[in-house]
Parts: C-alpha cells; structure tokens; sequence
C-alpha cells in the first residue's frame, strides 16, 4: 500500500476518534477514561449506604411513625400496603442526604458544655431519626434548632459527643418524610415508644413525678386543668377537700423541664443491672431519682434512677429495678437540678 493510500485510509479513523469521545462525553458527562477513577465516597454524617437502611423511625415530641421496607417498596405501621411513590422518593432522598452531605461546621467536645445542647435545640431534640439496617440500629439522628443565619440545623448523633451544622435542607426532607407519612396513615398518631426511648411511658400518662436529690423530696402535681405544680405540704385529698391550681409563672417552666422525656432516649448500654456493676458506676446509692406515677395512683410506673458521671457530656442511668447500666446525655439529670434550684427544692 502506497503512503498516499495509507494517509486515506487513516483520515477517517482519525476523525472517527474525536466524534466517538464527544459522543461519550453527551451520554455520560464525563470523559471516558475518568469514568472509573471519578467515584465518589460518602461524606455525610451516616456511612450507611440508603439501600442497606431497613427499618425507619421518626420522633418528634411524643409522636412517632416508624417505616420499614418490604419486598416491593417501604410500608409504615399502623398503616395497610405499600407507601405511595412520592413518599418513597422523599425518604430515599432524605437517606441520601445523610450520606453526601457534608457538615458546614464540626463543634468538638471541647466547645461544648451540658448546656450547650439546649441552646443548639437539641435539649430535647426537634426531630429524631433512627435508622436500621439487617445488623440493628446504625445510627441516631438529633435535629436542633436554625442557626442564626437560618442556613443550617444543629444535629448530633446519639451516643457521639460531637454537634454538627447541617444545610437546612437535610432536615426539611426529614420533617417532610414525617408530615407526608403521618397524613397518609390518615390519622393523629400517639407516641409509639421505640426500645431505646428512656421512658416506658409518655408523660401525657403522667400526672405525678417525685425528685429526690440531696436527701430531699420534691413532689410534683398536676391540676385539674393538667397544669404542673410543686405540691406543698401533707394534707387529705378526699372529696371537697383542697383544690390545687397551678402556679402561672411556674407552670410552663415545670412542663418545659417534664416534657423532654418523651424524646429522652439511652445513649448506649453499658451493662448488666447487678449489684457488682451498680456500685462501679454510682448505681449503688444514686445521686438523683426520678418516679413517675400515672394518674390516681400511687405506685410509680417507672423509677429512673442517676448515677455517676461517665464523661463531661455523660452519666451512667438505669431504669430499676431491673433495668440495664446505660448512658445518657449529662443535660437529662441537669434539667431536674436546674428545675429544683428555680422552684425550690421540698424537705
């Protein structure tokens, strides 16, 4: 073959080779040959791939809806079938944006202070997501409050001591998840309480809680009108007898310190409830204890006991008499003592 003859022959191939690229580069977005070295990783707050999430669960206050997935698509609780195609969207999406979206800011241990968690609401958190996969809980998820910008929501994951800013939208597709399921469940949803929520019951079931702290004994009270008050004194209750009404000023401050209960939950357990380990971790002789009594009754049904402290942000818990050696966050026993110092506490 003469050079003439080759160049012609060539000239075709030649001109193939850029039409072919720019004909992968429309169909793909990238160049063929990036197309395996440009693989992106996870750099959200959950390593869990969306796929591998098998169970759900939403919190907010004392409502709960809980989604799991089944052959065919995700189904909720308390609810027949399938879920509809656009909830199903909005969950895959909000699990991917745990898994890609990166934090705006990091604030470490050493910036924070059991305090710190109710200024960044998240003393009790707005919003919680547990996520499950075939091996148990993967990861717990508190959304807190707007930062001042309004660009981003406070979140923490249990059992880490860490507070993340994450953008905004991360939690708007949660809250969103939340509304969509529980409209299309098609009815108000009471607290459905997950296993690792510290309490047994809600506090809407309570309506008497003793604190005893220091050798003393605070007693609290509901009103007729299910308002809280610092009961004061030992007298009858018969028919026609005394009537309590609610102090106004304390009050809400009574029921603000109550109402985080209902989305208290154990960070992590920690050990068997035997006696070797309750004196290990300050069980033994609990510097505070809570009882929780429902309504017209005098047995309490739980007694949440505190212990030692297990780190600056920590304390070692149990729910007797029975109940295992868990952690939870320090700013659970702090509301009680905060809520004591500023009504002062009983004999």
């Amino acid at each position: 073959m003469t050079s003439a003859a080759r160049a012609r022959w060539k000239a075709p191939l030649t001109a193939a080779i850029p039409l072919a690229l720019l004909v992968a580069l429309t169909l793909s977005g990238q160049w063929p040959e990036l197309r395996k070295k440009l693989v992106s990783s996870p750099k959200g707050l959950v390593a869990v791939a969306a796929n591998e999430v098998r169970n759900v669960e939403i919190r907010s206050g004392a409502d709960n809806v809980a989604l799991h997935r089944r052959q065919g698509g995700w189904s909720i609780d308390g609810a027949g079938g399938i879920v509809a195609a656009e909830l199903a969207a909005h969950l895959g999406t909000a699990l991917k944006f745990l898994n890609v979206s990166e934090p705006a800011r990091k604030i470490p241990p050493s910036e924070l202070t059991a305090e710190s968690f109710a200024s960044f609401g998240l003393d009790p958190p707005a919003l919680v997501a547990v996520l499950q996969t075939t091996k148990g809980v993967a990861a717990t998820l508190n959304f807190g409050a707007l930062n001042p910008a309004g660009t981003s929501h406070y979140v923490r994951i249990a059992g880490a001591p860490t507070v993340y800013l994450m953008p905004r939208h991360v939690e708007e597709e949660w809250r969103l998840v939340f509304d969509i399921a529980r409209r299309e469940r098609g009815k108000t949803l009471e607290a459905s309480r997950g296993a690792d929520l510290l309490l047994p019951v809600s506090m809407s079931q309570v309506w008497a809680v003793e604190i005893v702290s220091g050798g003393k004994l605070t007693r609290f009270e509901r009103d007729a009108a299910g308002s809280w008050f610092k009961h004061i004194g030992r007298h009858s209750h018969a028919a026609g007898g005394v009537v309590h009404v609610a102090d106004p000023v304390q009050a809400p401050i009574i029921d603000t310190a109550f109402r985080a209960f209902d989305s208290a939950v154990a960070e992590a357990r920690v050990a068997p409830a035997d006696a070797s380990h309750l004196a290990q971790y300050g069980l033994a002789l609990p510097s505070l204890i809570v009882l929780f009594y429902a309504r017209d009754s005098s047995t309490p049904v739980a007694r949440l006991e505190f212990g030692a402290s297990a780190d600056k942000l920590d304390r070692f818990a149990r729910l007797a008499p029975d109940g295992a050696v868990i952690t939870v966050a320090e700013f659970e026993p702090r509301r009680l003592t905060d809520l004591l110092k500023v009504v002062g506490a009983g004999s």
